[in-house]
């Protein structure tokens, strides 16, 4: 009899987190509502919801610092509500108030750290030497905190968190009242450490730029609930009106030379519509559809440049803005007034997020 063929599964692939119809409530008020999530390993998922929306209390669950009401919840294969410390030994997280003793140096604060984690002597201070370095402070680590900024306490933050060597990063809300250029190293920061660590990392913001900007996948999350999950593409498409955008860049100085190429890239197959934005005399937006025929018209395009001459400069599809996707996501499901509604309640009260 011939025998099976055995496939394994690559482990480091397998969701380091993993939540199943995971729900919370306080009394009447339901913060998460049966949430299913995956985080695998190598890559930024961006949890992205208002203030009020539940992200903190997910992140109180994965942590073990409260117990779902009902569902299930896995991190590193271990359940937190039953054993929240090895879920703390083996999670990094940064709340989004970070508190160092200010009379302390960061490599203090690092030892500190080390310490309750079990590292000390030379382990404690190659460790400390290693995450001040990936995270900027080489130079700075033997000021007082109090001394730092705003953004250096947010590295520090995140030093702290990876002094353990975690497998995973918990961020909540890390580039709150950080000014712009602070922002930037941040997110260069948290891509550098997947990529050289395979971290698997949680973001928790309801900064849509931001998260845009260095997410692999995002989770619009609103009066507790996974409204819809994916990468920017796979969100525009579940939200977006069925189009794709493309703009053509072409030298074209003759009116009659450009009037002709309008002609052409309108009778594309696909193409619906063809524009000019005011502010660009040698762009052509395309509005495809459906959006599925996008890459095609892209190939239509080389080739009607080609055939006719049209001197193509640039050409690339137009990602939709995650401002716009999430303001559908919210007005599909109907809840556009409920998550502004639950926000402003957190702010007066007690907070869901």
């Amino acid at each position: 009899m011939e025998r099976k063929k055995i496939v394994e599964r690559d482990p480091r692939r397998e969701p380091v987190i993993r939540t199943r119809a995971l729900t919370k409530r306080y009394d009447t008020l339901t913060a998460v509502d049966a949430l299913d999530l995956e985080v695998r390993p190598g890559e930024i998922f961006g949890l992205l919801g208002q203030n009020g929306a539940g992200k903190t209390t997910t992140i109180l669950m994965l942590l073990g610092l409260t117990e779902p009401t009902s569902g299930q919840a896995r991190v590193v294969g271990l359940d937190p509500a039953r054993h929240p410390r090895e879920v703390k030994r083996r999670v990094g997280y940064l709340p989004d108030a970070v508190g160092f003793y200010g009379g302390m140096t960061g490599r203090q604060n690092l030892r500190y750290t080390a310490r309750l984690n079990g590292l000390k002597g030379k382990d404690a201070e190659t460790a400390i030497d290693e995450v001040l370095h990936q995270v900027g402070l080489t130079d700075r680590a033997e000021d007082r905190v109090e001394t730092y900024s705003r953004g250096m306490k947010q590295r520090l933050g995140i030093a702290d968190a990876l002094v353990k060597s975690p497998d995973i990063l918990i961020l909540d809300e890390p580039t709150t009242a950080i000014d712009p250029i602070g922002v930037v190293e941040i997110l260069d920061l948290l891509r550098t450490l997947v990529n050289e660590r395979g971290l698997a990392i949680l973001l928790s913001s309801h900064l849509l730029t931001q998260v845009q900007s260095v997410c692999d996948r995002i989770g619009i999350f609103a009066a507790g609930r996974m409204v819809g999950e994916g990468t920017v593409t796979r969100l525009a498409s579940l939200f977006g009106d069925g189009s794709a955008i493309i703009d053509v860049g072409l030298d074209l100085k003759d009116p009659v030379g450009k009037q002709r190429a309008e002609g052409v890239l309108a009778g594309l197959a696909s193409v619906e519509t063809v524009t000019r934005p005011e502010a660009r005399s040698d762009l052509w937006r395309l509005t495809v559809k459906p959006a599925s025929e996008e890459a095609n018209v892209r190939q239509a395009i080389l080739a009607a440049a080609l055939e006719h001459q049209l001197h193509l400069t640039s050409l690339r599809p137009i990602v939709p803005s995650l401002d716009d996707i999430y303001r559908t996501a919210l007005e599909r499901r109907g809840m556009a007034d409920t998550a502004v509604g639950r926000g402003a309640a957190s702010a007066s009260g007690r907070s869901a997020a």
